[in-house]
């Protein structure tokens, strides 16, 4: 049913999400509840279930592929899970995990191009300012391929861009026992949605979820 969760409304579009199978579990449907699109997306369709850009040659996901990463992730976004969104663009997406983890947790998302990082600290501001006010969420500028150790390790780490391949910083950053999900594969063509899962012991297994079209994870020059 993806690309035809389409909503009136924020509420409508959510529930339609959750009609068609997509959104499957409580928490992750009260999470997307709370974050209204249209405060990330400020285009007249921000509830079609489709990309839309959001400057900078970026596109904010269509709902139903970030109901699929928060499904994929959920049972690791637990109170307390510490989470590194790469490629947070317009912050949606970072805002839902924050929800997710809650107070205990800490969330970073981070972007390589300066204006998208102010416009997410802009849009959640705009209904979800009490999660900036202390280290439950945080956006910062930088090369989300190399993740960010400040924060690591991570339970969570998803990425929002297509890699050619998996960033190893990445998965060197995901605590034992986390989970990964990045688009793998060529900028332009199908890639692969990719779930790495590395168990206590710090082995590594990988899984390929469905075939995707992801804008490219690359370097501020190649993207503006």
């Amino acid at each position: 049913m993806a690309w035809r969760s389409h909503g009136k409304n924020h509420r409508d579009l959510v529930d339609q999400l959750k009609s068609h199978g997509i959104i499957k579990s409580a928490s992750v449907y009260n999470a997307m509840l709370a974050v209204d699109r249209s405060d990330f997306c400020h285009t007249r369709e921000a509830y079609k279930d489709n990309p839309q850009p959001i400057g900078s040659n970026v596109t904010i996901s269509a709902p139903h592929m970030h109901a699929h990463a928060l499904e994929t992730l959920a049972a690791h976004l637990k109170p307390g899970s510490r989470v590194l969104d790469v490629g947070s663009g317009s912050g949606y997406l970072t805002t839902c995990i924050a929800i997710m983890v809650g107070e205990s947790g800490r969330v970073v998302g981070i972007d390589h191009i300066k204006d998208l990082v102010e416009l997410s600290v802009s849009n959640t501001a705009h209904s979800h300012a009490h999660l900036m006010n202390t280290t439950r969420l945080q956006y910062v500028v930088g090369d989300g391929r190399k993740g960010y150790s400040n924060g690591a390790p991570y339970d969570c780490i998803h990425v929002g861009a297509a890699a050619p391949t998996l960033p190893e910083p990445l998965v060197d950053q995901l605590a034992n026992g986390g989970r990964l999900v990045c688009p793998v594969g060529p900028s332009g063509a199908i890639q692969d949605f990719i779930q790495l899962d590395k168990d206590e012991n710090g082995n590594v297994t990988k899984k390929k979820l469905m075939g995707v079209v992801y804008v490219p994870l690359t370097d501020k020059c190649r993207q503006v």
